[in-house]
């Protein structure tokens, strides 16, 4: 039997645009989920744009303050993508009405506050779900299958990359993703916290690391109105940039692998350059998100000399059946999202955790504090 989920969604830029039609998209592909998510609210403090979007998509209600939400009693899921400093105040009060959460990263600013809305959750006895997306990559589950079924040996060593421009142009506007008080940690929560995901959801957990930081765009100009994801603002006052455009760190694995995690937001030339390639001692194996059905897996008993093969992932890697019937047809950043919203609300109907959790994003976050301590300290630091 199916039943209806009144679900709402607390900020509405791209990513609360890109959760919305996720909802929407869910029964499409996965029809066997016995939970159908309904629009009843969305939230947005910028004066007119809840009311668009209640418009466009069908939200049944629309009002600026999230704590409406809250109080609302049709509302039993909220989707949170309002930015990251009014993360830890939302995801709390939404779990303490009762309500299932999916909270985007890297839930709050530091891991203090992560563990303030993963107890919150926890204390209420509700589902609670992050957006790592890019674990949902069928390929990304594909080398996770690889991986643990020792295709390529014991995993030596790891390099995982997270370039992007979205903050290189030097016109780009002093929005609150540079404010250490409301962005937290800069490109460490931005981009280097799905990396740390990524290493983790393949590897195991990190036993220590060592970082460095850099701020490489210091000054940018303060918007004049409200922004929406990376707008440009030229002429107005100067302000600093006060987190991380850059980062480098040096992973050490609880199983003796060692990495490397690079992750930049003023890369000029790159657009979306994530990635990895894991090393054993049998083989190796490689993705690159903008080819994101696609795998190199280098096996076999050669070692020197051993050629790599493109695989194309197809049905029976990760939730690729619910999209394509065959290998090699492309699926896109959406579908990621698509994913984690049937991840999420399967486990509300079945009461058991799939996906990403808020256990995964405290652990993500506690590696980001250990790299922010590493850079200001110097020398190896443990997360915590």
């Amino acid at each position: 039997m199916v039943s209806t989920l009144g679900v709402a969604v607390v900020g509405f830029g791209w990513m609360g645009r890109v959760h919305t039609q996720a909802y929407a998209r869910v029964p499409h592909h996965f029809p066997q989920l016995s939970l159908r998510p309904e629009l009843i609210a969305v939230a947005d403090e910028v004066p007119g744009r809840a009311d668009e979007a209640a418009e466009r998509y069908g939200f049944a209600t629309a009002a600026r303050d999230w704590r409406e939400v809250a109080a609302d009693p049709r509302v039993q899921a909220v989707s949170i993508a309002a930015p990251n400093f009014l993360h830890r105040e939302i995801g709390t009060a939404m779990a303490e009405a009762g309500k299932h959460i999916w909270i985007e990263k890297p839930v709050g600013l530091t891991a203090e506050d992560a563990r303030a809305v993963a107890g919150a959750v926890a204390k209420a006895g509700v589902q609670g779900a992050v957006g790592f997306n890019y674990r949902n990559a069928p390929a990304v589950a594909a080398a996770r299958e690889l991986i643990a079924a020792g295709e390529i040996g014991a995993v030596t060593h790891v390099r995982i990359r997270l370039f992007s421009d979205y903050a290189a142009h030097p016109e780009g506007a002093l929005t609150w993703r540079y404010e250490r008080e409301r962005g937290g940690s800069g490109v460490l929560g931005d981009l280097a916290s799905h990396g740390v995901d990524l290493a983790r959801f393949l590897l195991g957990e990190i036993e220590s690391l060592a970082a460095d930081t850099a701020v490489f765009v210091p000054e940018r100009a303060r918007p004049t109105g409200a922004t929406a994801g990376h707008t440009r603002s030229a002429g107005g006052e100067l302000g600093p940039v006060e987190n991380e455009d850059y980062v480098s760190c040096l992973l050490r694995f609880a199983s003796g692998a060692r990495g490397v995690l690079e992750a930049c937001r003023v890369s000029v030339g790159e657009q979306n350059n994530y990635g990895f390639e894991i090393h054993g001692t049998k083989g190796a194996v490689f993705w690159d998100f903008r080819r994101m059905g696609e795998l190199g897996v280098s096996r076999g008993t050669a070692y020197q000399d051993q050629p790599v093969s493109t695989v194309y992932v197809g049905p029976g890697h990760g939730e690729y059946a619910a999209f394509q019937p065959g290998s090699a047809n492309s699926m896109g950043y959406d579908d990621l999202k698509v994913i984690e919203a049937y991840h999420f609300l399967r486990s509300i109907a079945e009461g058991t955790a799939y996906g990403a959790t808020l256990d995964d994003a405290v652990r993500s976050a506690a590696a980001l504090d250990a790299m922010a301590r590493s850079a200001e300290r110097g020398g190896w630091v443990s997360p915590s």
